[in-house]
């Protein structure tokens, strides 16, 4: 896979798998955007983008992509600084873990804003300007609760179901112009979301993986650029499990 002149919006991009994707859109040739809130953490991706790749293009764009016109901005930011923009993620997502009799009102509000809401500005921001090129290739981060649901967390849950919902219709909308849309469901991943679980309850989820072993964020990150990549130019409103075969 060659991404040679292209450009890659990453969301979420300030570390995990939001950071794995985009330093690997870096090694694989591409220019890439940077979007987060912590500009500290967007500084450290960008370095490590330019040490995938040098002469990497970067653009950190510190932004809350909770807010649509936030989404629009960072596109047209894009667009002005690195030229085009070919491969858009949306990886912005935050954990809400509590039971739902729990869960106050403003507490599904806020998982459904930062874990779909957020992906759906940037679905529509992006969508204008990969329409007039007719090319380009969006990917959602959802989860495997998004599939199978979880204890304890109905809400996160919900948000990462409505992620495929939200691939399969924008990748019917926005077919006929070439743009392809797809969403990844990662399982167990080392990342700071998971450091804090209990040895227990680690152990627990490991028992349940066939591959014996905790997901890293290169695993989602070979997968999103696949599915940006021209080897997956007939797939479209899919979604791809990177689970360790836990949902087999």
């Amino acid at each position: 896979m060659s991404f040679d002149g292209k450009v890659a919006l990453v969301t979420g991009a300030s570390r995990g798998i939001g950071r794995a994707i985009a330093v690997e859109f870096a090694r694989l040739g591409a220019d890439v955007a940077l979007v987060a809130r912590n500009a500290a953490a967007l500084d450290e991706t960008a370095a490590a983008v330019k040490a995938a790749r040098n002469g990497a293009r970067t653009h950190a764009i510190v932004a809350d992509v909770t807010d649509a016109a936030a989404n629009d901005e960072a596109v047209a930011a894009t667009i002005a600084q690195l030229g085009r923009i070919d491969f858009a993620v949306a990886n912005a997502g935050q954990a809400a873990d509590a039971l739902l009799v729990r869960m106050k009102p403003a507490d599904v509000d806020a998982a459904l804003t930062i874990n779909l809401k957020s992906a759906f500005y940037l679905c529509s921001a992006v969508a204008k300007p990969m329409m007039r090129q007719r090319s380009g290739a969006i990917v959602l981060v959802s989860s495997i609760v998004g599939l199978t649901g979880n204890a304890g967390q109905a809400g996160y849950a919900a948000a990462k179901a409505g992620l495929l919902g939200l691939a399969k219709s924008v990748a019917k909308e926005l077919g006929s112009r070439n743009v392809r849309v797809n969403a990844v469901a990662p399982g167990f991943i080392e990342t700071a979301m998971t450091e804090a679980l209990s040895e227990q309850a680690r152990a627990h989820f490991l028992a349940t993986v066939p591959l014996g072993r905790a997901g890293t964020p290169e695993d989602v990150s070979g997968v999103v650029t696949f599915l940006c990549s021209d080897a997956a130019r007939y797939v479209t409103g899919q979604t791809i499990v990177v689970d360790g075969g836990v949902l087999m």
